[in-house]
């Protein structure tokens, strides 16, 4: 009777596996058929960009033929490239920290109490239309041209998405929740972290990816005017030194970071909203 059971058991397990496979089939088909979609535009882009530039309808100095790229790729990673792009990655990440952090703050704090909204809101409103090129003589007159002015120019960047989606989804708390936290007799810091947080942790989490991406764009107007090193500065040598290639090369990196840095916040997000699925 045992080695019975433990056949139909084994059976039983089999046929679980079985199944499962049968349903992860159609996922992994899915999956793939969506990551072609997603590369068939740059593909017929590249394609097409190689064909006008070889039969002659584009000059090669405006734009190099794709292929061309991969020798001045080469030459690039043969050089310095592995160092703007840690240069450029670090005062990204070290600008978005800052000013995310000090948007969260203060986005709790007027979310929380009408008295700061009233001081702060219209203050921000204004300084969030300025745009990021109207901060650098300023930054540069106060700050110099070392790392402290590109650094707070990106925070400025990244501040301004983290406040305003956390404001709108600290508003969006169910007010019972708040009530709840009185029952419970939740001192205010305990209503923030075991609260307000969590229940507005969707729109928070939207607010710093918008963050991430903004913190890149404001990383290039920093390093497009005052920098000797970066992805900014590749831009400012090949527009200076007549070379497409270095400025499309410098365009694609900072396109693949955007990604690669957009997809890690979506892993982040996903994980900490995990209770939705």
């Amino acid at each position: 009777m045992t080695k019975s059971t433990h056949a139909q058991s084994t059976q039983s397990e089999s046929n679980v596996h079985i199944a499962q496979a049968g349903l992860n089939k159609p996922a992994f088909k899915a999956n793939v058929l969506k990551w072609v979609k997603g590369i068939t535009i740059p593909l017929l882009l590249i394609l097409l960009c190689e064909y006008l530039v070889r039969f002659g309808w584009i000059e090669s100095y405006l734009l190099p033929a794709p292929s061309s790229l991969v020798d001045s790729f080469k030459e690039l990673a043969a050089g310095d490239l592995l160092t703007h792009i840690y240069t450029s990655t670090w005062r990204v990440f070290l600008g978005f920290f800052i000013g995310s952090l000090l948007g969260l703050i203060f986005a709790i704090a007027v979310g929380l109490n009408k008295h700061i909204e009233e001081f702060l809101e219209p203050t921000f409103s204004a300084i969030k239309s300025i745009p990021s090129l109207a901060w650098i003589p300023l930054l540069l007159l106060w700050l110099g041209i070392d790392e402290a002015s590109k650094i707070t120019l990106i925070a400025i960047g990244a501040f301004f998405p983290t406040y305003t989606n956390s404001v709108s989804a600290i508003h969006g708390v169910d007010s019972k929740l708040l009530e709840v936290a009185k029952v419970y007799r939740l001192t205010y810091l305990q209503s923030i972290f075991q609260i307000v947080l969590p229940a507005a942790s969707p729109g928070i989490l939207v607010g710093l990816r918008n963050s991430l991406s903004l913190a890149w764009m404001f990383m290039i107007a920093a390093e497009l005017i005052a920098a000797t090193q970066g992805i900014g500065y590749l831009l400012s040598d090949g527009r200076e030194t007549s070379r497409p290639d270095i400025v499309i090369i410098a365009i694609i990196l900072l396109a693949v970071l955007g990604k690669l840095t957009d997809s890690l916040m979506k892993l982040i997000e996903n994980w900490f909203l995990r209770w939705r699925t």
